[in-house]
């Protein structure tokens, strides 16, 4: 009853230290892939530096989780699309959407987090607006600064040129 005893002593606590530390780090990679998660949910109508990050990491934080990763190498392929035709942009817009239902299956949302409330994200038209607003003004600022480098170097040139005419 002695030996008994004293492994039970002995045994108890290293079991529930061990215990305790696999549910904690299993605690820990569900937050991350809740973080993830939620980030590309949120932001799943336009772009954050939050976004992205998220997004760079769905390899590491959903490396076990072979949906996912086979849903955000497709977005990811049509993400490097240059120039999307509109049939490339549904695709990509499908394919964010599908990274995002593989997710919620994943975190256990399957039964929860339906397609209909993936698609539909809630955009005040004041936000779209200031939205597509700022895109028109960096658009624009690009095609100012590029026409200016443009002519910086035309009127260098040709001063360049006129100094070699007179020294001739």
């Amino acid at each position: 009853m002695t030996w008994v005893s004293i492994v039970a002593v002995v045994v108890a606590p290293i079991a529930a230290v061990l215990i305790g530390q696999l549910l904690q780090d299993r605690a820990e990679k569900r937050r991350d892939k809740m973080a993830v998660f939620r980030a590309v949910m949120t932001y799943r109508y336009g772009w954050s530096q939050e976004a992205v990050l998220a997004l760079n990491s769905i390899p590491i934080v959903f490396s076990k989780d072979e949906p996912v990763r086979d849903n955000w190498k497709i977005y990811y392929n049509l993400l490097c699309i240059q120039e999307p035709n509109p049939i490339e942009i549904k695709q990509r817009t499908d394919a964010l959407y599908k990274l995002i239902e593989s997710m919620a299956v994943v975190l256990g949302y399957k039964d929860t987090i339906k397609w209909d409330d993936i698609q539909n994200p809630y955009i005040p038209v004041g936000m779209a607006s200031s939205f597509n607003n700022n895109m028109i003004i960096q658009n624009s600022m690009a095609t100012l600064l590029q026409n200016l480098t443009t002519n910086t170097t035309q009127v260098q040139s040709s001063n360049g040129d006129r100094m070699t005419q007179e020294t001739n």
